[in-house]
């Protein structure tokens, strides 16, 4: 039932390293989100460093979780929802399942949510008889292509216009077309339908509020709140760690949030839902639940050097400057969480050996860091999961993941220690290298096991005379 999924990270890396289409649209978007994001942060009224008062406020709250994850669900049953903890995905699932059988919903509708993907929502309602609609235009148009997301935030970014006109035409009937407008408004009307005729709607969370027991969710297409509102039950699933403590603090996140996901001052829609319908209400739901999934983040919490991880609010921002993604697409990371996020997050879901790839994979430039709304220091947890791999832990169930790379790597720091020998070292590798095929210059081909190193490019040769040297001589 769960969807985590790590697949071959190499393969999908030179599939997407070929797509044209894809590289131009990853370029495009990193150019225009990643930059803009920079510059919204410089606009803040605070400046930039409310990104540092914004990690306080996250550390703050990963700190005191159980209690704001208790006065967040005592304060939504005093609204008259009802609250959920599920312990891993398949309790989430069910829970959800039961909900849906129990008011016989034929139908749902779901706006974005990663939560719901990483429990496997969408299978487990299908495979139990319950057709599901996600509502989001990216989302929908990946489901209807029967694909996974490559992007948090823009899920379809590899797909051209030209692709999702011949995929409505086969999927919702409509006459072949390209103009994306002619596109929107047929989803739309495709989708109004689905609203109107669905039983119950399903929503992630963005950030949750203890001191008022209310959730909020962001979109730019209004899809979120038709499917929170419409459908007479509405189930929200939220991570445990997505919650603030009072008002203001869940302001500042928010505000960070916008930025970061989009580069916007503040998103088009910004549902603030605490409950169901009260009786001066005119919309709403009947019944609202609140699902808050652990599914490994109390083993995060209790780690010390990973806890940190849980203060992203997955708004995308290290997706858009990182030079990994913006090569290798999302596709290439599994499922459901991709890039710099990805990167560390899914080892610690899935298995560290399991996902190894993910995070060595990683260049460690600090770029994430940099557009983080929350300042989270992803390149030291990056090399946290990187030692795991080289040393083994059995506390996280890692076993080294390669012991002649280790020793290379022991050997390699003896040598550089040693003066005499890394000398020698160098004429040696000067000398053996002339027997090497090259290229202008360039060596092209190593021998193994080092040869990795040059499947893809050319590597400059070892000098003939060390820069010591050199500088002994006064060169």
């Amino acid at each position: 039932m769960p969807e985590i999924f790590i697949g071959d990270y190499t393969a999908e890396a030179k599939r997407a390293l070929n797509n044209q289409v894809l590289q131009h649209a990853l370029a495009d978007l990193q150019n225009r989100f990643g930059r803009g994001t920079a510059l919204a942060y410089q606009q803040l009224p605070e400046g930039p460093d409310l990104r540092l008062k914004a990690h306080d406020i996250r550390q703050n709250a990963i700190a005191n979780l159980d209690v704001l994850l208790d006065t967040l669900a005592d304060n939504v049953r005093k609204n008259g929802g009802q609250v959920f903890f599920a312990g891993d995905a398949k309790d989430a699932a069910n829970y959800c399942l039961a909900t849906a059988r129990r008011h016989e919903a034929k139908l749902a509708v779901k706006g974005k949510s990663m939560v719901s993907e990483e429990i496997g929502l969408n299978t487990a309602l299908l495979e139990n008889g319950i057709d599901v609609a996600e509502t989001d235009l990216g989302e929908y148009i990946i489901q209807l292509a029967g694909e996974r997301p490559s992007h948090i935030i823009a899920p379809a970014i590899h797909k051209t216009r030209t692709d999702i006109g011949q995929l409505f035409s086969d999927k919702i009937g409509i006459s072949y077309t390209d103009d994306p407008p002619s596109l929107t408004r047929a989803a739309r009307k495709a989708l109004r339908e689905k609203f109107l005729a669905a039983g119950i709607g399903f929503s992630g969370c963005n950030i949750a509020c203890a001191e008022t027991g209310h959730i909020v969710t962001v979109s730019n297409e209004g899809n979120i709140r038709m499917s929170t509102t419409m459908p007479k039950v509405h189930v929200a699933i939220m991570g445990m760690e997505r919650v603030a403590a009072r008002l203001e603090d869940h302001d500042i996140l928010l505000r960070l949030l916008c930025r970061a996901a989009a580069a916007q001052n503040m998103g088009t829609y910004v549902s603030y839902i605490g409950g169901p319908r009260q009786a001066n209400q005119v919309d709403g739901p009947e019944e609202f639940h609140l699902v808050i999934l652990d599914n490994g983040r109390s083993r995060i919490l209790a780690d010390e050097e990973f806890r940190e991880m849980l203060c992203c609010i997955r708004c995308a921002a290290c997706l858009n400057v990182c030079p990994v993604y913006g090569k290798i697409g999302g596709h290439a990371y599994g499922h459901p969480y991709s890039g710099p996020v990805g990167a560390v997050v899914m080892p610690l879901l899935a298995g560290i050996n399991a996902a190894k790839d993910l995070c060595q994979g990683e260049t460690l430039c600090g770029a994430c860091q940099d557009a983080c709304p929350i300042n989270i220091d992803i390149p030291r947890m990056l090399l946290a999961l990187r030692a795991k791999l080289a040393e083994g832990d059995p506390a996280w169930d890692v076993s080294p993941s390669s012991g002649t790379e280790k020793l290379f790597y022991q050997m390699w720091s003896w040598m550089i220690r040693n003066r005499s020998v890394y000398d020698f070292f160098l004429r040696m590798a000067s000398i053996g290298q002339k027997i090497l095929p090259d290229n202008n210059g360039m060596i092209r081909r190593l021998p193994p096991p080092m040869n990795g190193w040059t499947k893809d490019r050319d590597i400059r040769p070892v000098a003939d005379e060390s820069f010591i040297k050199r500088w002994k001589k006064g060169l």
